[in-house]
């Protein structure tokens, strides 16, 4: 199977090296999507044998998008998503990918679970934040996640089929939403988490935090009464 990997960064310099220096060997594509740094990220992942490509409109979902965009010219069968800042363990995408490849399902989510997490890796807001999230979708949606993790495998052609929509906060969340609508078949897969190197845009400010919450829970709820 192809594999491409898709990486969103908003002025990591200080991490980007590192997450592609820890990635497996065993992709096709590594794209590293700019989404309108003012720092030397871009350079960086160019240096360390990435393909860069530039979103200008900020938003996670913005740049996600990008990403699959990018893709679509010469498709790959499955796409990892795993975030610029480090806080993930890239050497760990072997095991997010390993139940695609076995064929058992077509999405896996790489679960942040407590054991595996390092001390204050994650804010109070986040761990409440995903508490919450995961309890409206277990009990609105019958969902088993246990968390929103951006540290993701998908197929190709799921992924295109779901239609991805969200520009910003949302991107995550709908993505399990509608596999849990269309009934796709999905797991959960524990990974390691540590302190991300840099200041978080979302996490770290008062205001993406609740931005960033609303937006969640309003796809969870909206999306459950309107489909």
């Amino acid at each position: 199977m192809k594999l491409s990997i898709i990486i969103p960064a908003l002025n990591e310099e200080k991490s980007i090296g590192s997450v592609i220096k820890s990635i497996p060997k065993i992709y096709h594509d590594l794209i590293v999507v700019d989404n309108g740094s003012s720092d030397e990220t871009s350079k960086i992942a160019l240096k360390n044998g990435a393909t860069v490509i530039i979103e200008k409109k900020k938003g996670y979902g913005y740049a996600c998008l990008k990403g699959i965009d990018f893709l679509k010219k010469n498709p790959p069968d499955i796409v990892v998503f795993i975030d610029g800042d480090y806080s993930d363990y890239p050497e760990e995408i072997t095991k997010i990918i390993e139940p695609i490849f076995q064929n058992k399902v077509d999405f896996v989510i790489g679960s942040r679970v407590k054991s595996l997490r390092k001390y204050g890796s994650m804010t109070p807001q986040q761990v409440f934040g995903n508490k919450l999230a995961c309890f409206l979708m277990s009990h609105l949606y019958k969902s088993n996640f246990t968390d929103l993790g951006p540290f993701r495998a998908i197929k190709w052609k799921t992924l295109e089929s779901l239609q991805m929509k969200d520009k910003t906060y949302g991107w995550t969340v709908e993505m399990q939403l509608k596999v849990l609508k269309r009934k796709i078949s999905y797991c959960e897969v524990p990974v390691k988490y540590r302190r991300r190197i840099g200041f978080s845009k979302v996490s770290g400010t008062l205001k993406g935090t609740v931005l960033a919450s609303i937006k969640i829970i309003s796809w969870i709820l909206m999306y459950h009464f309107r489909n």
